[in-house]
């Protein structure tokens, strides 16, 4: 799981992701971190984002936000040929080439 966790991270960041580490609560950008089921990612925002978003006329914007990062990183790592599902929180987990994660 160790190269499949190096590989989304350096995919990532090549695709021009900022990409923090996983136990950094205060930079924004992409968490990525070791899953039973492969590899996690998950899209953090400031809290400059979190108070703007939220005082958008018509009501918070960061769903709509989380969708297409979510598009995005999705259709990056499909492109590479991974498979990837969706998680309920909206963050998406990278599975091994050819596998199902288990």
């Amino acid at each position: 799981m160790a190269e499949l966790f190096a590989q989304v991270r350096h995919a990532l960041s090549q695709a021009g992701f900022e990409v923090v580490g996983q136990v950094d609560r205060l930079t924004p950008g992409l968490r990525v971190s070791e899953t039973r089921a492969g590899v996690l990612v998950a899209w953090a925002t400031s809290d400059g984002f979190t108070a703007l978003a939220a005082d958008q006329p018509g009501g918070d914007c960061r769903d709509g936000m989380r969708v297409a990062v979510r598009a995005a990183v999705s259709g990056l790592m499909t492109s590479l040929g991974y498979t990837v599902i969706g998680t309920l929180n909206g963050d998406i987990i990278v599975l091994v080439k050819g596998g199902d994660g288990g």
